[in-house]
């Protein structure tokens, strides 16, 4: 095995597929300066497992190809030559014809003969975790190289002895691509000219006599599951028709602008009719969820997380791709294209993004390359006693690096307008739902996640800095302050902030029987206290109809007509409070069963008048918010709202004025929580003239019982609720009205 027979340490390592730098031994090594004028004699090397034969093929300056054959070395499959070559940085200067044993006669590029991709600089970006868009470097990236087209592939496995590519181009042997492992920074890459698009892989990893097969952390497509190899993919392909959509969005005030979003499940959210067992495609969500959107007015949809998942059952919220869009409904391209048909229809879209935690199974990042890499080796940080997923160590900056890289990712490649972070509450405390002994505290003896804190930071900072316009949403249950405020002020620098006590408080007043909701009066008011504290988003996710909660219509009181008259109420008062709005799918017509996410929603239901004009009344409530500056332009500060009745505890009537930029553009919202009617109910109104009723939740049109106000209402100099001037109008029973100055 010419001169390096003495090393037989170096020649096991690599004939067992575990050489950590290949490229010592393989691809063309220099005999010597040819002192004839021509090119250098070179030696050229390539482990050949298969191959009965093989030759060296050149092919010379006019086009003729020249072969010589090639001398096996060792009976494993070590075949060389003797070349004359041109200098390293020409053309490829060769090829391998071989005579394979599975494969017959067949002719490929020698993948140790080309430079590899990666720079210093890279390595010196992914080290300090600055290398904000690794993923246009990590991962299996189409690359032409010496003008031969290929794939790079790279992955950071810092303490692995070897990393092999294995996939379907190579039959899944990890010695045919042994990586070269680029010191000191713990990257493994190699160029594989000849594959492309479509083209399945793994990495092969080794570490202390241990082998395992992982999917690509960076990789942008995997297999179907229960299959995990991850997919070369094209994402440039793809040709957006958004231009405007992306301008507007970059010069838009989100935070003014009107914001009703509805969460999505794609894999449960309809199914199709011929058969209830099968997902809907991509496609298909394009051709019917985007027009439902646009019928009922929602001016964002958000999509449990696209991201890939091995288990359905996680709902997305376990994902092994960080960086691959689920292939369960489709190619990327196809999801691109739903996306892009979303924002032509003038719908933004919202993806969950779960940097919290990852699941432990055996192809994801779990003990990566045989040690606790992506996760913390102690597991009172390490894991979470909950889920029984592993936390990433947001203190190691290639992990950093990793996660706000996918982030700026999903951004960039598929155009997502928003990111709602999960669990944002598990990040920031090292005692979440930990007893006493089974946390460490920080270094200052603290309770608090200084790693997370920071990581969270300069996430919102560079998503916010490289994409203008884009919203971050925290799913954020604690008391954190300042959790939707600039970071250079202390805040976390997300843009909303779910208000999880506002849902809590409300769905648990509206469970009451109307009997007995004037003892819990202050759940409704209570909000308020702190409604300006942050950018709320006021959710009634799918959180609330999962665990034997029962569906939203199911959880309020009363009879079948009730039921909906509690809902549609909820809804009024629910898109009237200040704060943008979030309903889960199913809601919106009064799905009665609690939502499985292996079934369809209840689409037969809306076959019945009650559960059309629900949904009817979702679509008014959307487009008077869009409407109506005054319920949407000052949504997180103070000069927007003002009550005008919150002590009638007795009658369970809340009364307030929602108002715009301009102090004299303002609704009037009152709210009846029992079922009786209230004929002849004084209201202060902020000032005299006249009201249209603008919206009446007990509308027939919605299904209600049609008692409301004949417009116009007149508010005469008669003064009540400490105003100079009043109204007398109906309040139909379990409805709200929404009256507006002429």
């Amino acid at each position: 095995m010419g001169d390096s027979l003495s090393n037989l340490g170096e020649w096991s390592a690599l004939l067992a597929g575990r050489h950590g730098a290949p490229g010592r031994l393989l691809g063309p090594h220099p005999l010597g300066v040819s002192g004839t004028g021509k090119p250098p004699s070179r030696r050229v090397r390539a482990f050949l497992p298969e191959a009965c034969r093989a030759w060296v093929v050149q092919v010379t300056a006019d086009g003729h190809r020249v072969s010589r054959p090639m001398r096996r070395t060792h009976r494993a499959g070590i075949y060389e030559a003797v070349v004359q070559l041109p200098h390293a940085a020409a053309a490829p200067p060769y090829l391998f014809r071989v005579d394979d044993r599975t494969q017959g006669i067949r002719e490929l590029y020698d993948p140790y003969a080309f430079p590899t991709m990666l720079t210093e600089y890279d390595f010196h970006l992914l080290g300090e975790g600055r290398h904000w868009k690794s993923y246009e470097k990590l991962g299996a990236q189409l690359h032409s190289a010496d003008g031969v087209d290929g794939v790079n592939f790279a992955v950071w496995a810092p303490n692995a002895d070897a990393v092999s590519v294995v996939g379907d181009f190579n039959g899944w042997d990890g010695r045919t691509h042994q990586m070269h492992k680029r010191i000191p920074s713990g990257i493994w890459e190699l160029f594989v000219p000849g594959i492309g698009v479509g083209a399945l892989y793994k990495f092969r990893v080794h570490h202390h006599g241990t082998q395992s097969d992982r999917s690509d952390p960076y990789g942008f497509a995997a297999e179907l599951p229960p299959r995990t190899a991850s997919q070369v993919v094209d994402l440039g392909s793809y040709q957006w028709q958004d231009n405007a959509w992306m301008a507007r969005r970059a010069e838009a005030n989100a935070l003014s602008s009107p914001q009703s979003i509805y969460e999505v499940h794609l894999g449960s959210w309809r199914r199709p009719g011929d058969d209830p067992h099968r997902w809907l495609t991509y496609a298909d969500l394009e051709r019917e969820l985007v027009p439902y959107c646009v019928e009922l007015g929602f001016t964002h949809v958000e999509f449990l997380p696209p991201t890939e998942h091995p288990l359905s059952a996680s709902w997305g919220y376990q994902t092994i791709g960080m960086f691959a869009a689920t292939s369960r409904f489709g190619s990327p391209q196809d999801l691109m294209s739903l996306i892009d048909a979303f924002h032509r229809a003038g719908i933004g879209v919202i993806i969950d993004w779960v940097p919290a935690h990852f699941p432990k199974d055996g192809h994801g990042l779990r003990q990566f390359d045989g040690t606790a890499l992506y996760e913390h080796e102690d597991p009172r940080k390490g894991e979470h006693p909950d889920w029984g997923t592993l936390i990433y160590n947001y203190g190691r900056n290639e992990v950093a690096n990793f996660l706000i890289s996918s982030a700026l990712f999903w951004l960039d490649r598929y155009h997502i307008d928003g990111l709602r972070v999960d669990a944002v509450a598990s990040m920031l405390y090292l005692d979440y739902s930990r007893k006493d002994g089974e946390w460490v505290p920080n270094c200052f003896g603290g309770r608090e996640n200084l790693e997370a804190i920071e990581f969270i930071k300069q996430f919102n900072i560079q998503v916010h800095t490289h994409f203008p316009g884009v919203l971050t949403i925290a799913e954020e249950s604690t008391a954190w302050a300042g959790v939707s405020r600039p970071t250079y002020t202390g805040g976390l620098g997300f843009s909303l902030k779910w208000n999880m006590g506002w849902m809590n408080d409300t769905l648990r007043y509206m469970r009451h029987d109307p009997i007995h909701r004037k003892y819990h009066h202050d759940e409704l008011t209570f909000s308020l206290i702190y409604a300006f504290h942050e950018n709320f988003v006021l959710p009634l996710s799918h959180d609330e109809v999962v665990h034997g909660k029962g569906s939203l219509l199911d959880q309020m009181p009363g009879d079948v007509w009730q039921k909906p008259a509690n809902l549609r109420l909820l809804y009024t008062y629910m898109w009237c409070h200040p704060g943008k709005k979030l309903l889960f799918m199913g809601g919106e017509f009064g799905q009665w069963q609690e939502w499985n996410f292996d079934e369809s929603l209840q689409w037969h239901l809306c076959q019945h008048e009650s559960h059309r004009g629900l949904a009817k009344a979702v679509a008014d409530l959307n487009r008077l918010i869009r409407r109506e500056p005054s319920l949407h332009q000052l949504d997180f500060d103070g000069r927007g709202f003002e009550w005008i009745d919150c002590h009638n505890w007795q009658d369970s009537v809340l009364a307030f004025v929602r108002r715009g930029n301009d102090p004299s553009d303002f609704l009037v919202v009152c709210c009846n929580f029992t079922p009786v009617p209230r004929h002849g109910y004084r209201l202060g109104m902020p000032a005299g003239g006249d009201y249209d009723e603008v919206f009446n939740s007990d509308s027939a049109y919605y299904g209600g019982g049609n008692v409301g106000n004949l417009s116009p209402l007149h508010a005469a100099a008669i003064p009540h609720h400490s105003r100079d001037h009043s109204v007398t109008l109906t309040l139909p029973p379990l409805g709200a009205v929404v009256l507006k100055p002429r």
